[in-house]
């Protein structure tokens, strides 16, 4: 695996990423946040809200980068088995914290669906993005 087309992988990841967060996360069912206003922290933006949404996106950075090394590292680049990968790890971590999170936290389901479906974007695309630049 080249530096290069590593770095590549992870810039295309995470940009395209970013507005798949964006969309899933922050557009899809936005009314539906509004339901229970008292469970988000920072509800009227500003600088608290600016300040998560850096770290988010930091945290976005590393799980691309660490994908894309884990399935170069696997030897998991073709287009099935890396996107089976990626249904895998989203079937093992974001879909069964974001679900049962959603029954014990005042959230609506729609927003929780949204959050799975947005992971499943963002693991989607990064595989693609492995697959495309180091496959």
């Amino acid at each position: 695996m080249s530096t290069g087309h590593y770095l590549l992988a992870l810039v295309a990841a995470v940009i395209a990423t970013s507005l798949t967060d964006w969309y899933f996360m922050g557009v899809l069912f936005h009314d539906r946040y509004l339901v229970y206003p008292d469970t988000w922290r920072h509800s009227g933006g500003g600088k608290g809200e600016s300040l998560a949404v850096a770290w988010s996106t930091l945290l976005s950075v590393v799980t691309c980068a660490v994908f894309i090394w884990l399935s170069a590292d696997l030897g998991v680049l073709a287009w099935g088995p890396v996107l089976e990968l990626a249904a895998g790890i989203w079937l093992l971590g974001p879909v069964p914290i974001f679900v049962t999170n959603g029954f014990f936290i005042k959230i609506h389901p729609l927003n929780t669906l949204a959050m799975c479906l947005g992971w499943l974007a963002k693991l989607s695309i990064t595989a693609v993005c492995a697959h495309l630049f180091l496959g």
